[in-house]
């Protein structure tokens, strides 16, 4: 992005903004790139996912279990957490078979739609859940009840199905993972092509859950 296009975001005067791009450029948050004059992220930010991968206990408590989910169900599997309003794929096992997905690790996506989001959007607190509905279908009332209809059964459940609704031919199962005192921490995703499901869905399930459950004992 260029200065004046951030200046426009956060509303703030161009020479103020570049004053705060100077310090980020000075510590390698930011990299100002060679041709364009416009600024990425800098060479830091590997520094701080690799602490992140290092440190965070939520990704070292369900290593082993993810894993463990990808070599018994010969499909892929990712941690999710909300943040912010939308979720972020912190951790992501790939399997040795073929899956085109959006979801990569440090990719943020939506609230709003597939069995990742509505699966931490059914265990979080009430209010917020009711505000990120409300700011994601501003004016769309029917589709509002609808999602809430969902959230509510997927609190029933315990997890989430959803087929196609991110990625076309994509099915994916979702669980949260919660605290003994009921903190929703994130949630695993399990995710395959829809043709390779077939049968195996109820037992792709199973796995999912008590990989989960496994994980949530952990804390």
């Amino acid at each position: 992005m260029s200065a004046k296009q951030i200046a426009a975001m956060v509303q703030q005067p161009v020479s103020t903004v570049y004053r705060h791009l100077a310090s980020l450029k000075k510590w390698g948050l930011l990299q100002e790139h060679m041709n364009s004059g416009t600024f990425e992220p800098g060479p830091t930010g590997v520094q701080l996912a690799w602490g992140f991968d290092q440190n965070s206990n939520l990704i070292s408590q369900s290593r082993e279990e993810i894993i463990s989910l990808v070599q018994r169900s010969g499909e892929s599997v990712g941690l999710l957490v909300p943040i912010n309003g939308q979720m972020v794929c912190i951790a992501m096992e790939e399997s040795d078979q073929p899956l085109r997905c959006s979801f990569t690790k440090g990719r943020a996506h939506p609230l709003l739609k597939g069995a990742s989001a509505k699966s931490l959007l059914a265990f979080m607190p009430r209010k917020l859940q009711q505000k990120l509905v409300a700011d994601q279908l501003v004016d769309k009332p029917e589709e509002a009840a609808v999602l809430e209809a969902q959230l509510d059964e997927i609190r029933r459940r315990g997890y989430c199905i959803s087929e196609s609704e991110v990625d076309l031919g994509v099915w994916g199962v979702s669980v949260p993972i919660m605290t003994s005192n009921g903190r929703l921490e994130g949630t695993i995703t399990l995710m395959a092509p829809a043709l390779r499901v077939g049968n195996r869905e109820q037992e792709l399930v199973r796995m999912t859950v008590e990989a989960a459950q496994r994980i949530c004992n952990r804390f």
